[in-house]
C-alpha cells in the first residue's frame, strides 16, 4: 500500500473520530447513489475533511479491492501508460508529505486537503490529467476540464511520458499549493 495512503489510514481514527473499519461499515448502512453524496454525507454529518472523506468512501466502496488493483485495473490492457502514471505521481509526492494518493475505480485523485489533480486512463494510448487552478487560462495544451467536469478546472491530454516535462511539473506544483 502506499505509505502516504497507509499514514492516512492509521490516523484516520484521531483525525475523524472513527477507523476505517467503522467507517465501511456505517456507510453499509447507507445507499448513496455516487461518490459525492457519501462524500459530502460525511463532510456535512461527522465534520470529516474532504481528504478522508474521499478516502473512506473510495476504500468503502470495494472491500475486496486494495489500492494497488483499483490502479491495475485501471491500466489492465493499457499497461504502456503506466510510467507517464508513475512520474506523474512521484512528481506529485516530491511536493510534500501532505499529498494523498487515493486510487478509484477509473481514476487516480491526488490531494492535499482539497483534491488538486485526477488521473484518469482516458483510452489505450492516452492519460487525462485534470488539475484544480485558479484563474488560470487555458492554451492549446491546458485544456478546459473537457470530462472530468467541475472536478477540475484543466485536462492535459498525456501519450508520453517525455510530456511530464517542466511545464507540466509546474502547473502540477501550482495545483498543489492551491489546495490548501
Amino acid at each position: 500500500m502506499d505509505k502516504a495512503l497507509q499514514t492516512m489510514i492509521d490516523n484516520m481514527p484521531e483525525k475523524t473520530g472513527k477507523s476505517l473499519d467503522e467507517w465501511k461499515s456505517l456507510l453499509k448502512t447507507k445507499n448513496f447513489g455516487k461518490h459525492s453524496e457519501a462524500v459530502n454525507f460525511l463532510k456535512k454529518d461527522f465534520g470529516v475533511t474532504h481528504g478522508f472523506a474521499n478516502t473512506i468512501v473510495a476504500l468503502s466502496k470495494d472491500q475486496n479491492d486494495t489500492p494497488e488493483d483499483l490502479v491495475n485495473n485501471q491500466f489492465k490492457g493499457k499497461e504502456a501508460l503506466l510510467p507517464i502514471y508513475k512520474k506523474l505521481l512521484s512528481t506529485a509526492q516530491n511536493f510534500g508529505k501532505d499529498v494523498t494518493v487515493t486510487p478509484k475505480k477509473t481514476s487516480v485523485s491526488m490531494i492535499r486537503g482539497k483534491q488538486f489533480a485526477l488521473v484518469k486512463p482516458a483510452t489505450k494510448s492516452r492519460i487525462d490529467l485534470g488539475l484544480k487552478l485558479k484563474d488560470k487560462p487555458t492554451t492549446d495544451r491546458l485544456e478546459n476540464s473537457g470530462p472530468f467536469g467541475t472536478m477540475c478546472t484543466h485536462r492535459v491530454r498525456l501519450e508520453d511520458v517525455s510530456q511530464v516535462d517542466t511545464e507540466l511539473k509546474n502547473w502540477l506544483k501550482e495545483a498543489y499549493e492551491q489546495a490548501l
